[in-house]
């Protein structure tokens, strides 16, 4: 960040709050809803009533009920049930919303969604592109997110994954957006990246970006950026103060982190190992505010507030969650980490339009 020196003390006070990045924020900040345990209800409400207090932004980031649609259940009677009262509590904390419906597989992106591989299915198949869009449609007219994506790291997939899901993905994507967009020109459209894929940080290589996503999506109306760069970086300063803004080099349009953060412990066995600190995950807060501010970022979403308890994981949960189960701000008994400091204080900045 430029520093600006100031021959007046005068000077400093009047005109550095205009001037200095540093001094507000152009980004919302938020949560989604997180819990130790999926299974507890009280840790659920113990985990919203802690974030919401720290938050002007909520988001709802969420594959498809595979098994449900599939068997024939109402979307409307599913959305209601699981979501409208919580975002009726958001409303009422006068949080703005993005709702994100992920078509693949959250946690294996060579792959469908479980549901949907146990089933026999993909989204290959335009009957479940159908449902997908079906989907997105309810989620949408009951929760009325002024935020709505339609695919998460889209740039991942099309590399990791068969041809035949990507184009799935491709496909229900941008039909699911022709949708909306008849019925809902309001609502702002995107889809995200995956960006340390992007820098040639995941699977090797170099500096790939992200030209051929603004081709495949070209609805996109705003950019969702996934990031967790604990991957490929040995600390959180090692990353360059344009990791987020040479992505979209040369586009005018709004940017904002849809998930991502600095895992606070190490995986030191397995496939996939690095170092980490609760000092490490402060720091990365610290010296985000950097890339955001490089960006002009409309939003900073840290998806888990609470760390995962992975000894109460059920069966079937993809093993790879071990490698996000140290994201939370919070540990799995709620007690804070330094890095909640760090949050607080970039929340407790004034916020100003990027």
């Amino acid at each position: 960040m430029k520093k600006l020196l100031w021959l007046l003390p005068v000077l400093l006070l009047t005109t550095c709050s205009d001037d200095d990045p540093h001094r507000h924020r152009t980004y919302k900040m938020g949560f989604q809803n997180s819990a130790p345990r999926f299974d507890d209800f009280d840790l659920f409400i113990q985990s919203l009533l802690m974030w919401s207090e720290r938050a002007d932004a909520a988001m709802i980031t969420t594959e498809p009920p595979w098994e449900e649609l599939l068997a024939g259940h109402n979307p409307v009677t599913y959305v209601v049930d699981n979501y409208k009262a919580l975002v009726e509590y958001y409303r009422s904390k006068g949080f703005e919303l993005w709702v994100y419906i992920d078509p693949q597989n959250g946690l294996d992106r060579t792959s469908d969604a479980q549901e949907l591989v146990a089933a026999g299915r993909s989204i290959a198949e335009p009957e479940i592109q159908a449902i997908y869009k079906r989907f997105v449609v309810v989620m949408d007219s009951v929760l009325n997110p002024e935020h709505l994506g339609f695919a998460l790291e889209t740039n991942l997939i099309r590399d990791a994954a068969p041809a035949a899901i990507y184009n799935g993905v491709k496909l229900a994507a941008n039909a699911a957006a022709a949708e909306i967009s008849s019925l809902d020109p309001t609502v702002k459209l995107s889809i995200s990246v995956q960006v340390d894929y992007a820098w040639g940080k995941l699977g090797g290589g170099t500096y790939r970006g992200i030209a051929q996503d603004f081709t495949d999506f070209p609805f996109m109306e705003e950019l969702g950026l996934s990031s967790y760069p604990y991957f490929g970086w040995s600390t959180p300063n090692d990353l360059p103060a344009n990791y987020y803004s040479k992505l979209v080099e040369g586009k005018n349009i709004p940017v904002f982190v849809s998930e991502g953060g600095w895992n606070s412990e190490p995986v030191t066995e397995g496939p996939v190992t690095f170092t980490s600190s609760p000092e490490e995950q402060r720091d990365y807060i610290s010296w985000h505010r950097n890339l955001l501010d490089a960006v002009h970022a409309n939003a900073y979403f840290q998806l888990a507030f609470t760390d995962i308890d992975l000894t109460a994981l059920p069966p079937e949960v993809n093993d790879n969650i071990r490698y996000f189960s140290f994201l939370g701000l919070v540990d799995k008994e709620l007690e804070p980490k330094p890095a909640l400091t760090e949050w607080d204080k970039l929340f407790q900045l004034p916020l100003r339009s990027p």
